[in-house]
């Protein structure tokens, strides 16, 4: 799985990468652990009506590990400084990136250098100018394999060097078409007050750019900060914000409902079709860039049989395995990214066809198939997905056992191609190459299941040496097209982001990348 933040994508062979499997995805346990949880128990709190002088409550359900943002792989802390901080460009709407802190760039031919220009007029929250030597020291951590939890991401990157006090330079070792998503995909790459690198600043204190201040964080209670007047950009539209940590989604429910809290992002998949219809609650949801999906082991017979693995996929209804996985919090899906992303295809040949598939295995002669299908107990709603799939296999003449492993296990036995099918996700997918290229390139670091079609290498090949994302689009298409075809993953269904909030609060938008920015919410008079 790539929590990603969490998975570096390096080149080797299948084989190898399969036989280092071992090391190379337990080395990510850690790391793909903390992404969805922080450090100690946050504590429910209902501390009555929530502010009405401009501050914003927003009930989260983790609490940070650190404020580090160049160190931690905890979500809640980019959750808050999402908030805070700024990086050179960000996601747009359908996931292309947008100028930030740097208003325009430009690529060298060779493409081996990225100019950017930076914004005029930033200041840090300390009131100091923001210059061209701010984002050299920021990138300098960011890029220092013993320091910073993304490094991995910025192996092609040979020097960050300040032209003068409003331009910086990449210079790469090898072209790089998605180091936009690399250097602007989410605040691990912020850019952050060369004051507080030194020692343990960074982790119990920030000074940034953004919309918002840093103010006080109170360990098992909250966080809170002020707006930022002179931020660059438009917003924030509220005073303070005060993030709460409520681990229980039905607390974090009952404060809103009752107004001692604005807004929240624990909101429980099962009662969304009630929130919906709830006069007191206003809901949000997006489809993510995250997917999960199925995938077998080519080197299994008869696994490799295309026909086979087509069977698989034509006897899957998405809508049924969606809803048990996620009730009415997913949306099905056939390729990695979802609609309106920039990269998305509306290519999706596998509708559900009973009869297609017992066609389909009965050409490739097999009867009385039995898969192994294995599962990690680290992502409970695999196994209520893997339920409705066993029985739709079943109705087809596929007898799925299905076998749950904790992680560290599934990580050996997947490395090992000890299965014969296995049921995973992959997280913030915000480029084609995050997508494809690792999973599905006969030399990709993540091909486990030894999928190899040498047409869909060209186009993944092309796609790198480009860096007009157009072109890479359609490349990535026609990728796409022959992956989906050949099963090479059987996506499934890819969650949706969430959010809930009072009536009274307006201007909440909603991210594909899951992200929660509150410089546009506002808060009735």
């Amino acid at each position: 799985m790539n929590p990603s933040p969490a998975f570096p994508h390096r080149r080797r062979s299948a084989r190898t990468a399969r036989s280092a499997g071992r090391a190379t995805s337990l080395a990510a346990v850690a790391a793909l652990a903390l992404a969805g949880c922080s450090a100690g128990e946050p504590l429910e709190t209902d501390d009555g009506p929530a502010s009405s002088d401009g501050t914003l409550v927003v009930a989260i359900s983790s609490e940070p590990d650190s404020l580090d943002v160049h160190v931690s792989t905890a979500s809640p802390t980019f959750l808050v400084m999402e908030n805070v901080y700024d990086t050179l460009v960000e996601p747009a709407p359908d996931l292309s990136f947008q100028p930030a802190l740097a208003t325009e760039w430009e690529v060298s031919e060779d493409l081996l250098t990225w100019t950017f220009q930076l914004r005029d007029g930033v200041t840090w929250h300390n009131g100091r100018e923001f210059t061209a030597s701010d984002v050299v020291a920021s990138f300098e951590r960011i890029t220092d394999a013993e320091t910073a939890a993304n490094a991995w991401r910025f192996e092609t990157v040979d020097e960050v060097r300040e032209v003068d006090d409003r331009t910086v330079e990449f210079v790469l070792n090898q072209p790089t078409p998605n180091l936009l998503a690399n250097i602007g995909g989410f605040k691990g790459m912020a850019i952050v007050a060369p004051e507080l690198i030194e020692g343990d600043g960074l982790t119990t204190d920030a000074i940034g750019t953004g919309p918002f201040r840093f103010v006080s964080y109170t360990p098992g209670d909250r966080i809170v900060l002020e707006a930022n007047p002179d931020y660059w950009g438009d917003g924030p539209y509220v005073d303070r914000v005060e993030f709460r940590f409520v681990s229980e989604p039905t607390t974090a429910l009952t404060n809103l409902r009752t107004g001692a809290v604005h807004l929240t992002n624990n909101v429980p998949a099962q009662e969304i079709a009630t929130l919906r219809d709830d006069p007191d609650v206003e809901l949000g949801q997006q489809a993510s860039n995250d997917y999960w999906y199925f995938t077998c082991n080519f080197d299994r017979p008869p696994f490799d049989d295309i026909d086979v693995r087509r069977a698989l996929s034509f006897a899957i209804d998405r809508e049924q395995v969606a809803q048990a996985a996620f009730f009415d919090a997913a949306t099905p899906v056939q390729s990695a990214m979802p609609p309106g992303n920039f990269w998305a295809t509306d290519y999706a040949p596998f509708s559900h066809d009973p009869d297609q598939a017992r066609e389909l295995l009965a050409d490739a002669g097999v009867t009385d198939l039995t898969v192994d299908l294995m599962l990690t107990n680290e992502y409970p709603h695999t196994l209520a997905a893997a339920e409705v799939i066993a029985s739709q296999w079943h109705d087809v003449g596929v007898n799925a056992e299905i076998r749950t492993l904790d992680f560290a296990s599934w990580l050996d036995e997947q490395g090992n191609g000890s299965y014969d099918c296995y049921v995973l996700g992959w997280l913030n997918n915000l480029d084609g190459e995050y997508a494809y290229y690792a999973q599905h390139h006969s030399a990709g670091s993540f091909n486990f299941h030894g999928y190899a079609n040498p047409q869909v290498d060209q186009y993944l090949d092309q796609a790198r040496a480009s860096v007009e994302d157009t072109e890479r689009r359609d490349l990535y298409h026609q990728a796409a097209e022959l992956i989906i075809d050949e099963v090479s993953y059987g996506y499934l269904y890819s969650p949706q982001a969430t959010l809930a909030w009072a009536p009274g609060v307006s201007g909440v938008e909603m991210h594909p990348d899951g992200k929660t920015r509150l410089r546009t919410v506002r808060l009735a008079d």
